[in-house]
């Protein structure tokens, strides 16, 4: 306890809890507070480790930085660039593009978004001619539906061999399911 009132008091530096008058208060009083002072710096580090995940499989929106949400129904797929946006940053995007009466462009590269088929065609094997993962991801699941699982498979390998966590995961629905490749049995 301060003796005086005008004493700026100094705070324990690792766990916030407790304020001392003077170094030497701080040394008689250490013995007591230590247990304390370690549990709570336990509990800061874990509310820091714990509070928001740096990053999801999916990773970072490149426009925000903050992770892109497991719900797939909250990001959004530019089919120019390849880019997942979360819904924020592309909402964001379209209210300035709304405001100021601007054209629609692709929140990330600012390239006009394609307008038919053909340019969306187009523009996804420009993107997987450049190794894009995420383009050579979509491009399989396009081939999938389409019930082409052999073009899926090549895809998806491609795809995986680059990185891309979700072309894994479509890869093991094709071997489980036997689309293309042969039924993994060990698996029944």
């Amino acid at each position: 306890i301060a003796k005086v009132d005008d004493i700026k008091l100094m705070e324990c530096a690792t766990c916030d809890l407790v304020k001392y008058c003077s170094d030497e208060c701080k040394q008689d009083h250490k013995s007591q507070h230590k247990k304390a002072c370690k549990n709570r710096a336990a509990e800061l580090r874990d509310e820091l480790l714990f509070k928001q995940p740096e990053s999801t499989d999916l990773g970072d929106c490149p426009i925000c930085c903050l992770p892109l949400p497991l719900d797939l129904s909250k990001s959004a797929l530019t089919a120019c660039c390849s880019k997942v946006i979360c819904n924020g940053c592309d909402r964001a995007n379209q209210v300035r593009e709304f405001e100021g009466k601007l054209e629609r462009k692709c929140p990330f590269c600012r390239k006009h978004a394609p307008s038919t088929m053909d340019e969306v065609d187009k523009q996804m094997m420009k993107r997987i001619e450049a190794n894009d993962p995420v383009a050579m991801r979509q491009e399989g699941i396009r081939q999938f539906s389409k019930g082409d699982y052999q073009s899926s498979f090549e895809y998806y390998t491609k795809a995986a061999e680059l990185g891309d966590a979700a072309a894994h995961y479509n890869l093991s629905l094709l071997y489980d399911e036997g689309h293309g490749v042969e039924k993994d049995r060990g698996k029944e």
